[in-house]
Protein backbone atom coordinates (compact mmCIF):
# COMPACT_ATOMS: atom_id res chain seq x y z
CA UNK A 1 0.00 0.00 0.00
CA UNK A 2 2.67 2.37 0.68
CA UNK A 3 3.65 2.04 -2.93
CA UNK A 4 0.36 2.74 -3.53
CA UNK A 5 0.45 6.03 -1.50
CA UNK A 6 3.35 7.57 -2.82
CA UNK A 7 1.94 7.24 -6.66
CA UNK A 8 -1.24 8.93 -4.95
CA UNK A 9 0.81 11.45 -3.49
CA UNK A 10 3.16 11.80 -6.70
CA UNK A 11 -0.48 12.48 -8.19
CA UNK A 12 -2.23 14.85 -5.69
CA UNK A 13 1.22 16.88 -5.95
CA UNK A 14 1.34 17.33 -9.97
CA UNK A 15 -2.38 18.31 -9.52
CA UNK A 16 -1.82 20.80 -7.28
CA UNK A 17 0.78 22.34 -9.29
CA UNK A 18 -0.79 22.09 -12.56
CA UNK A 19 -4.21 24.04 -10.72
CA UNK A 20 -1.50 26.50 -9.42
CA UNK A 21 -0.30 26.85 -12.81
CA UNK A 22 -3.71 27.06 -14.09
CA UNK A 23 -4.17 30.01 -11.99
CA UNK A 24 -1.02 32.03 -12.93
CA UNK A 25 -1.94 31.72 -16.09
CA UNK A 26 -5.41 32.96 -15.68
CA UNK A 27 -3.71 36.18 -13.66
CA UNK A 28 -1.28 36.62 -16.60
CA UNK A 29 -4.28 36.95 -18.76
CA UNK A 30 -6.65 39.23 -16.62
CA UNK A 31 -3.46 41.82 -16.57
CA UNK A 32 -2.85 41.67 -20.31
CA UNK A 33 -6.71 42.11 -20.45
CA UNK A 34 -6.76 44.55 -18.08
CA UNK A 35 -3.91 46.40 -19.87
CA UNK A 36 -5.69 45.85 -23.27
CA UNK A 37 -9.28 47.02 -21.80
CA UNK A 38 -7.12 50.40 -20.81
CA UNK A 39 -5.86 51.00 -24.00
CA UNK A 40 -8.80 50.25 -25.40
CA UNK A 41 -10.28 52.76 -23.63
CA UNK A 42 -7.72 55.36 -24.02
CA UNK A 43 -7.38 54.87 -27.65
CA UNK A 44 -11.80 56.03 -27.96
CA UNK A 45 -11.12 58.80 -25.75
CA UNK A 46 -8.06 59.86 -28.56
CA UNK A 47 -10.93 58.68 -31.26
CA UNK A 48 -13.35 61.24 -29.14
CA UNK A 49 -10.74 63.88 -29.09
CA UNK A 50 -9.96 63.81 -32.64
CA UNK A 51 -13.12 63.65 -33.62
CA UNK A 52 -14.03 66.79 -32.26
CA UNK A 53 -10.99 68.63 -33.53
CA UNK A 54 -11.19 67.47 -36.68
CA UNK A 55 -15.16 68.27 -36.64
CA UNK A 56 -13.60 72.40 -35.66
CA UNK A 57 -11.14 72.19 -38.32
CA UNK A 58 -13.52 71.56 -40.90
CA UNK A 59 -15.53 74.07 -39.36
CA UNK A 60 -12.89 76.49 -39.95
CA UNK A 61 -11.69 75.42 -43.63
CA UNK A 62 -15.29 76.00 -44.33
CA UNK A 63 -15.34 79.54 -43.19
CA UNK A 64 -12.28 80.56 -44.67
CA UNK A 65 -12.94 78.69 -47.62
CA UNK A 66 -16.24 80.79 -48.04
CA UNK A 67 -13.99 84.06 -46.83
CA UNK A 68 -11.57 83.48 -49.58
CA UNK A 69 -14.62 82.88 -52.25
CA UNK A 70 -15.50 86.57 -50.87
CA UNK A 71 -11.84 87.74 -51.54
CA UNK A 72 -11.73 86.66 -54.75
CA UNK A 73 -15.07 88.01 -56.28
CA UNK A 74 -14.39 91.39 -54.47
CA UNK A 75 -11.03 91.29 -56.01
CA UNK A 76 -12.57 90.75 -59.59
CA UNK A 77 -15.03 93.05 -59.13
CA UNK A 78 -12.59 95.26 -58.49
CA UNK A 79 -10.10 94.79 -60.77
CA UNK A 80 -12.75 95.01 -63.66
CA UNK A 81 -13.81 98.40 -62.36
CA UNK A 82 -10.11 99.88 -62.39
CA UNK A 83 -9.73 98.67 -65.63
CA UNK A 84 -12.88 100.69 -66.74
CA UNK A 85 -11.63 103.72 -64.93
CA UNK A 86 -8.38 102.98 -67.06
CA UNK A 87 -10.45 102.84 -70.10
CA UNK A 88 -12.92 105.91 -69.86
CA UNK A 89 -9.91 107.72 -68.29
CA UNK A 90 -7.75 107.05 -71.67
CA UNK A 91 -10.99 108.23 -73.32
CA UNK A 92 -10.72 111.33 -71.08
CA UNK A 93 -7.06 112.37 -71.91
CA UNK A 94 -7.86 111.91 -75.47
CA UNK A 95 -10.75 113.84 -76.01
CA UNK A 96 -9.33 116.50 -73.61
CA UNK A 97 -6.33 116.37 -75.86
CA UNK A 98 -8.09 116.88 -79.37
CA UNK A 99 -10.15 119.63 -77.42
CA UNK A 100 -6.60 121.34 -76.01
CA UNK A 101 -5.44 121.29 -79.83
CA UNK A 102 -8.44 122.49 -81.09
CA UNK A 103 -9.17 125.50 -78.68
CA UNK A 104 -5.20 126.23 -79.16
CA UNK A 105 -5.93 126.52 -82.87
CA UNK A 106 -8.75 128.78 -82.61
CA UNK A 107 -6.53 131.09 -80.67
CA UNK A 108 -3.52 131.31 -82.40
CA UNK A 109 -3.30 134.48 -84.27
CA UNK A 110 -4.47 134.21 -87.43
CA UNK A 111 -1.18 134.87 -90.40
CA UNK A 112 -1.95 137.16 -93.04
CA UNK A 113 -1.52 136.01 -96.52
CA UNK A 114 0.27 137.94 -98.77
Amino acid sequence: MTQQAAALQTYNNELVKCIEDLHSKREELNRQIKQEEEEKDRLQHDIRVLSEKLSRVNESLTQRLAARATFDRTIAETEAAYTKILESSQSLLSVLKQEAGNLSKATEPRRKEH
